[in-house]
Formats: C-alpha cells, structure tokens, sequence
C-alpha cells in the first residue's frame, strides 16, 4: 500500500457487500433532535411546519432502497418495537441485521423484528441477548456472534460470502457510522436533507465518534464524489455520493 493511503475501496474489495449510509438529515447535519432518546427525528419532525409537508420523501427512498439494511438496537428501541403489542405484517422482501451489544432490544422487541421481516440477524457481542433464547422458535433468526468487539469487516464479508447479500443499506447512528466510515467500510452516501436547523453541541450528527487530534489522523478523513444533486419538493434535497476510501495526504509545502 502506498503511503499515505488508507482501506481500499470497495471496487478492490470484492470479498465484501456493496454499502450505502442512508440517512434523513438537518441542514446543519443532525439525524436526531436532540441528545436525548425521548427527542427523535422520525416522530418530532412529521410535527414541525415547513417540515413535516415533504418529510414522506425520505420514507418513500428509504422503502424503494432498503429492503437489506444495518440498524442498531438503540435504534429500533428508540422507535418504539420493544413496547409493540400489535403483529405486524410480514414482508419477506425484507433483511434486518442489527448491530445490539447493550441489548437495547428486549425478547418482545425481537419477536416483533422475526414476524416483521423475512431475515433476521442479531449482531452482538453479549452472550446474554435475548435473541439466542429465540432462535430455535423462529426459524429466520440469526445470531452473529462475536467473543470480543463486533468485527465490522469481517461482518460485511459473511452478509456477501455467507448470506450471499450483494449491496446493504446502512441506517445507523453517528457513532457506529463514524466506525464503518473510518474502517473504509461505506462506499456510498445518500443524504436527504430536510429544510430544518437544529443545533446542539451534543446532539446526533451524520458522523460522530472521536474527534481528529493530530495531522497523523487527517487520514481517516473521506472525500467524496458527488454523483447527483436532486431538488425534491417542499425545499428538500436528495444528495448522493461516492465515498473516496483511499484518502491521500499531500506533504506540507512553505
């Protein structure tokens, strides 16, 4: 490798799925409304006027895009599925893994997630989630199982050489994202950009993590390649770009 370059891109990296972040996004780069988990973007901004007239575009991308996707626990928790009482209806079209080590998911909110879908695959590191006392009751739940942290490339490899997955969605926080983004493991970013500002030094951005501290770490930066800029109705935008998972650093000049 040469230096000054990071992971490869998924054009040389063929051992593994195909990935894009989708995401619904502030002006200023929130997915959330606030840092705490009463405050969601899903159920605050469908309230707002001036937003909530042309949010069904995200909803209607999402359901044309992600039929496999990568979401977290935290997530579906945030959402409500541990509290569903109802049965839902069944799309087999469907694959879920979700990434859980807390859990945040409960046994009900796994059960809702195996009728809801037609695959299942919890991704956790606790040996103690609530999914492994479930699979032998629905046959289309999974569990991915790692001793020590999640291996997220290892993970991407399996969902293409295992579970024969070519392309996934993924649909995760800002810290999870920040780790697949600097592990080289997205290729593709769709944005929706919702005409609101929200603020906060604390709340949720596209990508969180760890800040940069020294020129050294300037290589986990990504470029990006814009591929289409598109105006949707009721001042939205629809974003999509390629992601540059080799990063090159020129030397310092006088």
């Amino acid at each position: 490798m040469e230096p000054g370059k990071n992971a490869t891109s998924a054009d040389e990296d063929s051992s593994r799925v195909e990935t894009t972040l989708l995401l619904l996004m502030s002006v200023d780069g929130k997915i959330t409304s606030g840092e705490s988990d009463n405050l969601d973007s899903d159920r605050d901004w469908k309230r707002i006027k001036g937003v909530k007239e042309g949010i069904h575009q995200y909803y209607e991308i999402e359901w044309s895009t992600a039929t496999t996707s990568l979401s977290s626990g935290r997530i579906m928790g945030k959402i409500g599925i541990n509290s569903r009482t109802e049965t839902p209806e069944k799309d087999d079209r469907l694959t879920f893994f979700i990434v859980d080590r807390k859990p945040h998911l409960n046994e009900n909110g796994v059960r809702y997630l195996a009728q809801w879908v037609g695959r299942l695959f919890i991704v956790t590191n606790n040996p103690s989630h609530p999914a492994f006392a479930l699979e032998s009751d629905y046959e289309n739940i999974n569990v991915i199982f790692y001793s020590e942290d999640i291996d997220f490339a290892d993970l991407m490899r399996k969902m293409k050489q295992v579970y024969q997955i070519e392309r996934l969605t993924i649909e995760t926080g800002g810290t999870l994202n920040c780790v697949l983004l600097r592990e080289g493991l997205i290729d593709h970013v769709m944005i929706i950009v919702a005409p609101l500002l929200v603020g906060g030094r604390n709340t949720s951005s596209l990508i969180d993590g760890p800040s940069l501290k020294t020129e050294e770490d300037l290589i986990q930066i990504r470029p990006l390649n814009l591929v289409r800029c598109e105006v949707l109705s009721d001042s939205y935008l629809l974003l999509r770009y390629d992601v540059i998972n080799e990063t090159v650093i020129d030397p310092v000049t006088c």
